[in-house]
């Protein structure tokens, strides 16, 4: 595969997992943002299954077969069984309005190009071009974080950071040793089995998992 073309392919994929976190931030419906969860893991792993086929990194072709199975079927599945077992049917609520999410979205992806651009000029990777939108893909998933009221669409949002982070090692040093990721996948599936425990005795004990609504409980106590 031509250098050229295999980085306009690592570019457009990096396009669409940007437009999935932005898709994130907006979306209100819980079992909307889980299946554009599984979008962004899919195109993250179809992104690393390129990296490792242009750069001779056969380890990235067992990482993208694990972000594919983890993030794209096993972590989707366990939130809708999640969402199903605790009849959760609301729409997402927001701390702060849909237009000015996106608003700091954009500031967000404008700084991390801003940020990363002294690392750009230096690197000589066919993937240099996409760690700006690694980084800003955390950021949003952060911004998911806070803007948010429900605890799981909290927990998803920690889960796009993880994406963003991952893409960034990716990106910047064409992946992270196998054990090591290895590592982090299998803490990441144990973070979800261990939310999912707590989710069902928050939910048996408050009646909800809206953080506002949680914490005026805590301070009528």
């Amino acid at each position: 595969m031509n250098l050229a073309v295999a980085a306009q392919i690592i570019s457009f994929l990096a396009a669409l997992v940007l437009l999935s976190a932005f898709g994130m931030l907006v979306q209100r419906r819980m079992y909307g943002l889980i299946h554009l969860f599984a979008w962004q893991g899919l195109f993250l792993s179809i992104s690393t299954a390129v990296v490792g086929f242009v750069a001779g990194k056969h380890h990235l072709y067992i990482s993208s077969v694990l972000t594919l199975s983890l993030k794209v079927v096993l972590l989707p599945y366990i939130l809708h069984v999640l969402i199903q077992r605790l009849k959760i049917q609301k729409e997402v609520e927001t701390v702060v309005n849909v237009p000015m999410t996106m608003l700091i979205g954009i500031a967000l992806v404008i700084f991390s190009y801003h940020l990363t651009a002294p690392v750009r000029e230096i690197s000589t990777l066919v993937t240099r071009s996409v760690l700006a939108i690694a980084l800003a893909t955390v950021m949003i998933g952060l911004l998911m974080m806070i803007t948010r009221r429900h605890a799981v669409t909290q927990i998803i949002g920690f889960l796009a950071m993880e994406n963003g982070l991952f893409f960034a090692a990716t990106s910047a040093t064409y992946g992270m040793p196998l054990v090591v990721e290895l590592g982090v996948a299998l803490d990441v599936l144990i973070a979800a089995f261990i939310f999912g425990i707590f989710f069902f005795h928050i939910h048996t004990t408050f009646d909800s998992l809206d953080v506002e609504q949680m914490a005026r409980l805590k301070e009528g106590d």
